[in-house]
């Protein structure tokens, strides 16, 4: 899932999602255990949205506002023309 979309999400239907994440994951580990797992990926992807959920939970429980990056401003210098 996009970080987004679990930002959207209210904090108890994160808790709901990483509940549901760790049993998937539990899932994934136990079928990579016994070669029948046929996407190695899922066990990153899976392990990924965990920790971003988990850290949306840290943000909220932290009171952190995410908010867009800060553009440097370029620094110019204007030469004085003497003339």
């Amino acid at each position: 899932m996009k970080t987004a979309e679990f930002v959207s999400m209210t904090t108890a239907e994160l808790q709901e999602k990483l509940n549901n994440l760790k049993a998937e994951l539990f899932n994934l580990r136990f079928s990579h255990t016994t070669g029948s797992l046929t996407n190695p990926l899922a066990l990153r992807n899976c392990k990924r949205d965990i920790a971003k959920v988990k850290t949306i939970l840290r943000e909220r429980e932290l009171n952190i506002a995410k908010t867009a990056p800060v553009e440097v401003a370029k620094k110019t210098t204007k030469k004085a023309k003497q003339g």
